[in-house]
């Protein structure tokens, strides 16, 4: 099954934040998904690592 990636506008509206709040985790918090550059000028995150990273979140979060 083909990967699906995400765009930083796309994870500011799955988490209800501003777009560059993700590239503000990546510097805050080493776990966050480093996103993969697809070509000049285009960076996404996978949405298969951002949803392992949410799970992970879950697990050792549960009262969040």
């Amino acid at each position: 099954m083909p990967e699906t990636y995400l765009s930083d506008r796309q994870l500011g509206a799955r988490y209800n934040v501003h777009h560059l709040t993700p590239r503000r985790w990546l510097n805050e918090d080493p776990t966050f998904p480093k996103p993969v550059k697809l070509s000049p000028g285009c960076t996404r995150w996978k949405l298969s690592e951002i949803e392992a990273w949410e799970a992970t979140k879950a697990a050792t979060h549960p009262e969040r």
